[in-house]
């Protein structure tokens, strides 16, 4: 049974009453749903519950009994007033999650799913525990430490599924991050329809890494997967790689490059080899590239921010580098977006105001990350921290397993395997001196997919190490318990295998059957 306590990641404030009697979801249960957006939220659990317990769970308006659920929307509901916070109590009396926001209540309803049973993640009535459908008394004020928290997928070196892509917002939703952020374009492969520009799905998706065949989103896909991800208030930020990065771009359009001639496509893992054009005499054609793309984008994209890249242009002179990050920043500003740029985009000094970083050095910065990284905040943005190793995922685990289709998987130039403790320890406001608590907009956890081919190998390099990075962007900073942290991804563990999720079972956690 739940022990009180093992929320992953761990609330701000909770406190458990061991003496107390638990709450009991009964066939007469109902939720109770007050205030702007609560019905909706109160539907999306109500589906999950469900199927599970085979329940009615009928969502209605009046006053809850002690076997009902109330989910209230309300203003002076959340701790401190934050958009994400929630208050929640349980305990026989029933069962009583607050917020300000139906966001707020929305990550509520997420820590009352690892309360309850992890069969609850299960579509089969047939699988109720033998303690019956329990919450224990519990009492919880909570909020996040970081409004921007995620994971990005990389669809450009494999594409996934539609139905899996969903299926991973699902996973993360958990776990309240809030970001799926989509590398949708690289050398390998375009995963975005355009239809100003067609080839660039017509010829730039036609290749993977290794020969495994292409493909790409259709704006209908790319639709249905941020409908999904609203539902669970998720934002999905889309990233299209320039001015490197573009060799799928430019086997389709040979009027990007600089000679007129088309680059065969792609199916290997080297990079820094493309560029677009910085000539003046292919200025029309990339400016209009530049503008259609981040116009059609940001039109299919309802999240406040556009992603253009900006790492990793080997193949571009510093001054062509300069002039093509003003013009591409330039042209995603114009949309109406924020503009985000992995780090080495700061060395431009002509970024659009409140443009934002995304760091991917290591914990120990090298070269001259900080001071590209600092340059956002001094231009009026702020940063996203995924340094490489503690938070890339794809990074290999220590024990280096076979992956759940029997492959080895992940790579190792960040500084080696990646540990759970070592995802788990770090602090994103100690890395870049001169970027702290204030500047961080947040963390992502990136999965490059160089070896990774199916979402369950996907899954299984980031669970559980994912937990950690959620933990590190949700939960307050100071010490932290990784002992305590390791028994509740071990918790946490028994509600992903419910979901029918691929963990990696590493050594030291005391993963329950």
């Amino acid at each position: 049974m739940f022990v009180p306590g093992r929320i992953v990641p761990a609330p701000a404030v909770v406190e458990s009453h061991d003496d107390a009697t638990p709450f009991r979801l009964a066939e007469e249960s109902r939720i109770v749903a007050r205030g702007p957006g609560a019905a909706a939220v109160a539907e999306t659990f109500a589906a999950r519950v469900r199927a599970a317990t085979g329940f009615e769970l009928p969502v209605v308006d009046g006053e809850p009994a002690a076997s009902d659920l109330a989910f209230v929307v309300a203003d002076g509901e959340a701790p401190a007033g934050a958009a994400e916070g929630y208050a929640l109590e349980a305990g026989d009396g029933g069962v009583r999650v607050a917020a300000d926001t139906a966001e707020g209540l929305f990550r509520g309803t997420q820590s009352l799913r690892q309360l309850l049973p992890a069969e609850i993640e299960r579509a089969d009535a047939a699988s109720a525990p033998t303690h019956g459908w329990t919450v224990p008394a519990t009492s919880i004020a909570d909020a996040p430490r970081f409004a921007y928290r995620g994971v990005m997928l990389d669809v450009a070196r494999h594409v996934f599924p539609v139905e899996d892509v969903l299926d991973l917002i699902d996973r993360i939703a958990l776990l309240k991050l809030n970001v799926l952020h989509l590398h949708l374009t690289d050398d390998q492969g375009w995963r975005l329809e355009i239809e100003s520009w067609p080839a660039l799905t017509r010829i730039g998706a036609s290749t993977s890494v290794g020969g495994a065949g292409g493909g790409f989103y259709t704006k209908d896909d790319y639709r249905r997967i941020v409908a999904h991800a609203a539902e669970r208030f998720v934002t999905i930020v889309p990233e299209i790689d320039l001015p490197g990065h573009t060799n799928a771009a430019l086997s389709a359009y040979p009027e990007l490059t600089c000679d007129g001639v088309a680059p065969a496509p792609y199916e290997g893992v080297e990079v820094g080899f493309s560029s677009l054009c910085a000539s003046p005499e292919r200025a029309e054609a990339t400016d209009r590239f530049l503008a259609d793309v981040t116009r059609e984008v940001a039109e299919l994209t309802p999240g406040p921010w556009l992603h253009l890249g900006g790492d990793e242009s080997l193949a571009t002179s510093a001054e062509d580098y300069l002039d093509l990050v003003r013009r591409i920043a330039a042209a995603g500003a114009a949309t109406g977006k924020t503009v985000i740029g992995w780090h080495e985009m700061g060395a431009s000094t002509e970024l659009p105001p409140g443009t934002v970083g995304q760091y991917w050095s290591f914990v120990e910065p090298e070269a001259d990350a900080a001071a590209l990284t600092r340059s956002f905040v001094e231009q009026g943005g702020r940063v996203i921290m995924s340094p490489a190793d503690v938070a890339y995922l794809d990074m290999r685990y220590a024990d280096d397993p076979p992956g759940p289709l029997g492959r080895r998987l992940g790579q190792g130039w960040a500084k080696g395997p990646t540990t759970l403790e070592e995802a788990y320890l770090w602090d994103p406001a100690s890395i870049v001196p001169g970027v702290g608590e204030r500047e961080v907009l947040g963390v992502v956890a990136p999965v490059w997919t160089e070896t990774i081919t199916a979402m369950s190998e996907v899954e299984f390099m980031l669970f559980p190490r994912v937990a950690a990075i959620a933990e590190v962007g949700w939960s307050p900073a100071g010490p932290r318990d990784v002992d305590g942290f390791v028994d509740r991804v071990a918790a946490l563990g028994r509600h992903l295998d419910a979901l029918g999720a691929e963990v990696h079972r590493l050594r030291g956690v005391p993963w329950r059957a």
